[in-house]
C-alpha cells in the first residue's frame, strides 16, 4: 500500500505533463482566407487573402483551447489589381484605417478528439460581431517534411456585408458571403 500512493502520484504528475497545452504557430503559406459572393446573380466570385498569421493553442485533456488570427487586409487578391484597390476603399475594407481582419476565440468546440467548431469573433473595420467557424476537416499528425507536430483545418461560416458596413451594391451584390479559411500551423518549437 505504501508503495502504490507514490506511483500513483507519480503517473498524476507525468500524466499533467503530456496533457499540458499546445501552441501551434500559423504557416502564412498554407492559410490563405478566401470569401465568395453572388455577383448579380451571374456568377459566384470568390478573393482570397495572402497574408494570414496567428496562434492556436489546443489543450486536448481539457478540451479547450483558443485560436487567434490575423488577416492582412491590404493583401487581396481578387486577380484584377484594379479590383483590389477599389475593394479597399472606404465602402468596402477601408484597409487606409483598418488594415487588418481579426478573428479570436477561446471557444473551440469538441466531439470526441476532435474540434468540430470554433465559437468566436470577428473583427473587419473595427466591428465585432460573434461568428461560429464550422469545422469540415481536423487533423494533427507529424508534418512529413518539417518533422514536426502540424495541425490543419478548413473552417466556414456564412457572415453578412452589412454587418461590417460593407453593404454596398445589395442586393445585386450578395450580402451574405461565404467565409472560407483553409489552415495549416505547426507546433512552436520549446
Amino acid at each position: 500500500m505504501k508503495n502504490t500512493l507514490p506511483l500513483a502520484f507519480a503517473a498524476i504528475l507525468s500524466g499533467s505533463a503530456i496533457a499540458a497545452p499546445t501552441t501551434y504557430v500559423i504557416e502564412g503559406s498554407h492559410t490563405m482566407p478566401r470569401f465568395e459572393y453572388s455577383h448579380f446573380g451571374y456568377s459566384t466570385q470568390q478573393s482570397r487573402f495572402d497574408k494570414t498569421s496567428g496562434e492556436i493553442t489546443i489543450d486536448r485533456a481539457a478540451k479547450k483551447g483558443s485560436l487567434n488570427i490575423t488577416i492582412d487586409a491590404t493583401s487581396i487578391n481578387t486577380g484584377y489589381a484594379l479590383f483590389n484597390q477599389h475593394i479597399q476603399d472606404k465602402d468596402f475594407f477601408d484597409t487606409a484605417n483598418f488594415p487588418t481582419i481579426t478573428f479570436q476565440s477561446e471557444d473551440l468546440v469538441f466531439a470526441g478528439e476532435q474540434i468540430t467548431a470554433v465559437n468566436g469573433k470577428l473583427t473587419i473595420k473595427g466591428i465585432s460581431q460573434p461568428v461560429t467557424l464550422t469545422l469540415s476537416s481536423f487533423l494533427c499528425m507529424p508534418h512529413p517534411m518539417l518533422k514536426r507536430e502540424a495541425c490543419g483545418a478548413t473552417a466556414t461560416a456564412t457572415v453578412k456585408r452589412s454587418d461590417f458596413n460593407m453593404g454596398k451594391h445589395t442586393p445585386y451584390v450578395s450580402d451574405e458571403v461565404l467565409l472560407t479559411i483553409p489552415v495549416e500551423a505547426i507546433k512552436q518549437e520549446d
